[in-house]
């Protein structure tokens, strides 16, 4: 039985799935996923390697052929041309490569095409959305620099700020803490959890479950395309979900740790002994 949480009654659902299900080589990739996100809260969703977190999360932006219903903003996903999910919502996909020699700020700037036909219409209100997006990611002292200059962590925030330039009432990220050392972790994850404080709903996938227990309101633990509980991190993240999706258990006897977790033991060599 999945736990679900409760969200306040006065959360606006900002996208709900019903249902959905994609299917790749005929097997299911997500299996009959039922999900919600709300506006002002950070959704983590969490699960082992294969268990459909990117493609439930690329089938909520619109990017993957599936069954069952996407509703977005109260209209049924399949109702909105692609202009206009784009100002809906932002993805932030894995891949933070830019492949051109663009400055920061010309990469920004692109956020902002769903509300125009091209960067020459830009009007006012554009130029300040812009900047709340250089600000919000901390990068306006990067924004005269080469895209190609930048660190890992750096090109993060640039990806991040341009999803945030389109002002979307939904924010997808895929992984975005990949690759990164503690500080640009610690600091994507701030950035994520204020734009859900400023209203926006956010949609991550992690695989660092100290990452999500510190900085979601709520985790979807996943399993094998299925959605295996929902709920706030201390009922989701527990020792049996844990064993029973990621087959690990406590290395030792402690309590869990938001930031740093605990040890963990493979199953199979557990029982082995």
């Amino acid at each position: 039985m999945i736990a679900r949480a409760v969200a306040p009654a006065s959360a606006r659902e900002v996208i709900v799935a019903r249902d959905v299900t994609v299917r790749a080589g005929g097997r299911p990739i997500v299996d009959g996923a039922n999900f919600a996100a709300h506006a002002g809260e950070t959704v983590g969703l969490v699960g082992p390697n294969g268990a459909g977190k990117t493609t439930l999360l690329r089938t909520l932006a619109g990017l993957a052929a599936h069954s069952g219903e996407v509703i977005l903003g109260g209209t049924p996903a399949v109702a909105l041309s692609p202009r206009e999910r784009a100002r809906k919502l932002a993805y932030v996909p894995q891949d933070h490569e830019v492949h051109w020699p663009l400055s920061v700020r010309t990469v920004v700037t692109y956020g902002r095409l769903p509300h125009h036909t091209s960067l020459a219409s830009h009007h006012p209100a554009d130029a300040e959305a812009i900047e709340r997006a250089l600000a919000a990611a901390a990068i306006e002292d990067l924004a005269l620099r080469s895209y190609a200059s930048l660190s890992a962590g750096e090109k993060a925030r640039v990806v991040l700020a341009r999803a945030l330039a389109a002002e979307p009432d939904l924010l997808l990220a895929d992984e975005p803490t990949s690759h990164l050392d503690l500080y640009f972790q610690l600091q994507i994850m701030d950035i994520l959890r204020d734009q859900a404080a400023g209203g926006r709903a956010v949609v991550v996938v992690l695989h660092d479950l100290g990452l999500a227990a510190r900085f979601c309101d709520r985790i979807v633990l996943m399993d094998r395309g299925r959605i295996v509980a929902d709920g706030p991190p201390a009922e989701v993240l527990t020792v049996d979900n844990i064993r029973n999706v990621y087959r690990v258990v406590p290395g030792y006897d402690a309590t869990w740790d938001p930031l740093f977790g605990r040890g963990w033991k493979r199953l199979d060599q557990v029982l082995r002994r």
